[in-house]
């Protein structure tokens, strides 16, 4: 669109009314004829929309510059995206696969540590392929925990490489905990090489393009998770492997081996997830999400277990329970006031991962598992 055009609809006001009308049309997800229509998970909706706003203006325009970039938290615990993992702690920055850039820091004690670059996003076709990655096994570090990462094109002569293409527009940084209490995370910088001073004053083309990149952003990613969920709905309250191919098209770790479903229980159910012996591995959790595929309130509810919080049995397997109240069984997670939702188990670094199964019981039935 022609410089004086986008001035003159900025300058209007044009820009910000198509900005507001896409996201009037954002609402059309939440309102989906397969969703539940209940007060509660219509609330929480439209509160989803608000929170990828927040993300999407975050990273579409306040640190949407690549020649200055900077980390953003695209998911936490008040802001959450494509069933977001409670013992992550997740960093986002803006690239431009034509430049060079360095992240620095300390690698502190977080329990995994990876580095991904990207290319498309969920502003435009849904998609977030990986174009580089390297976790936290295949870094050099020096003797006091500290780092450089170059993230180009080409491979440097020495040191970390991340490696981008030139359609890279950005950096996921993952840090998994397996007790947050207890471990420090990594300490994390990036800068562009042989980049400016500081940014040029905002122009009406930047915001404009911001403006529309984020509700794209809102819209796009709304739509996307709410065709999650409804596919979830056929499987309901089982929870089988994933599809890995599009769970790695939208950003997903390559060392993650992914299984998503729908659960649905009374008052008087539980949900029994059990899984005969956990599988030699890095890392592995189990998540309860809302319908829309974000983590139940973690600050206040046990909604997740992980290879450091679950209680396994004799042989090695696990079986954790999923109700409204508690059965005074170990491994419980709660439904946190939620009669529905979708859940996730990750399986990080497995070679051979086990396949886990479910089964509905009224609560009065528990106790022939003790």
């Amino acid at each position: 669109m022609p410089t004086d055009r986008i001035e003159h609809e900025v300058i209007s006001g044009e820009s910000w009314n198509l900005f507001c009308e896409q996201l009037r049309r954002s609402g059309e997800q939440i309102l989906r004829a397969e969703a539940p229509a209940d007060g509660q998970t219509r609330a929480e909706g439209f509160r989803y929309l608000t929170r990828l706003l927040r993300i999407a203006l975050e990273m579409h325009l306040e640190f949407a510059d690549p020649d200055f970039p900077g980390f953003i938290t695209p998911s936490h615990e008040t802001a959450k995206i494509g069933a977001d993992n409670p013992d992550n702690l997740y960093r986002y920055a803006r690239l431009n696969g034509e430049h060079q850039y360095r992240v620095s820091g300390s690698r502190g004690s977080v329990f995994y540590l990876s580095f991904g670059t990207q290319k498309g996003g969920y502003e435009t076709d849904g998609k977030m392929i990986q174009t580089g990655f390297i976790d936290a096994s295949q870094l050099q570090l020096d003797a006091d925990g500290n780092f450089e990462i170059i993230l180009s094109q080409h491979r440097p002569a020495l040191g970390n490489w991340l490696p981008m293409e030139a359609a890279s527009n950005a950096l996921v940084v993952r840090q998994t905990f397996l007790d947050r209490a207890a471990e420090q995370p990594a300490q994390l910088r990036i800068e562009r090489l042989d980049g400016g001073q500081a940014p040029e004053p905002l122009t009406p083309q930047r915001l404009q393009q911001g403006l529309t990149r984020a509700a794209s952003f809102v819209e796009g990613t709304a739509r996307l998770f709410a065709d999650w969920a409804q596919g979830y709905q056929a499987h309901a309250n089982q929870l089988p492997l994933a599809d890995q191919g599009l769970c790695q098209s939208v950003g997903g770790d390559p060392n993650i081996i992914y299984y998503h479903s729908y659960w649905a229980l009374a008052e008087d159910e539980a949900l029994v997830i059990e899984v005969d012996r956990v599988p030699e591995c890095d890392f592995w959790n189990l998540q309860i999400n809302n319908y829309w595929m974000e983590s139940l309130d973690y600050r206040y509810h046990r909604i997740c277990l992980n290879k450091h919080s679950a209680q396994l049995d004799g042989e090695g397997g696990v079986r954790i329970v999923l109700s409204a109240r508690d059965p005074g069984l170990p491994n419980w997670l709660e439904t946190a006031g939620h009669p529905h939702g979708t859940l996730c188990l990750r399986w990080v670094g497995a070679k051979q991962p086990v396949h886990p199964t479910t089964r509905v019981l009224k609560l009065a039935e528990l106790k022939d598992l003790v």
